[in-house]
């Protein structure tokens, strides 16, 4: 829907849903692209932060975590290749109350609320208590009229996406749309929406005005 918008449009609808997202309490910004907000999230990690990061696609697509340790900052990332099983649980759990979590949303309705899909909640946890900082990213493309809505692209763009990049045996890899399956590999068990931000997290939001992530 948002793709074929023009620069001037995506500016318009992105600054419409910042405006939503400060009403609800959360610190939002409208970026124009990528580079402007790799700019911003510069700016608002403390030099020598412990940074964690949720697996997302829109951080990779960034470039987000060779900017970080270039600048000095240590990273938390279970997707470190070779890390077993203990190792990437003990990252998880340290990105319970790292200084800075870094992540996107699945969804951000035009209302102003943030709307994520978990396999393990090990995304979500963080994103409502206990890191300093969160600092969300989203593209554009990732703006959606209401909740209904939000849940309808987790469905049937972000999760069998994010199967098909993450090699999993789910049925939606071959449908392009959720069944409700109840695999052990199933990436949709937890929900949450964050309606206005939780009065002791410190959430910045940054609406990019370009295509990123699923």
């Amino acid at each position: 829907m948002f793709s074929s918008l023009s620069s001037q449009l995506r500016k318009e609808l992105g600054e419409k849903v910042v405006l939503a997202l400060n009403r609800n309490n959360f610190k939002a910004f409208f970026c124009k692209d990528r580079s402007e907000a790799l700019l911003e999230i510069k700016r608002m990690i403390p030099s020598g932060s412990s940074v964690g990061t949720g697996g997302s696609m829109t951080i990779s697509e960034m470039g987000m975590v060779p900017f970080l340790i270039k600048m000095g900052h240590k990273i938390l990332d279970h997707n470190i290749p070779g890390s077993c099983d203990l190792q990437k649980n003990m990252i998880r759990k340290a990105r319970l109350t790292c200084d800075v979590f870094l992540t996107s949303a699945n969804a951000v309705t035009i209302d102003g609320q943030l709307v994520n899909t978990d396999g393990l909640g090990t995304r979500i946890a963080p994103m409502v208590f206990g890191p300093k900082r969160v600092i969300v990213v989203a593209g554009v493309n990732k703006i959606v009229e209401n909740v209904d809505d939000a849940m309808k692209r987790i469905m049937h763009i972000a999760a069998p996406m994010n199967n098909r990049r993450r090699m999993r045996p789910n049925p939606c890899t071959q449908t392009g749309e959720c069944i409700d399956c109840s695999g052990p590999e199933r990436i949709c068990n937890v929900t949450c929406i964050l309606h206005k931000r939780p009065p002791l997290s410190d959430i910045h939001v940054l609406i990019v005005g370009e295509r990123l992530g699923f």
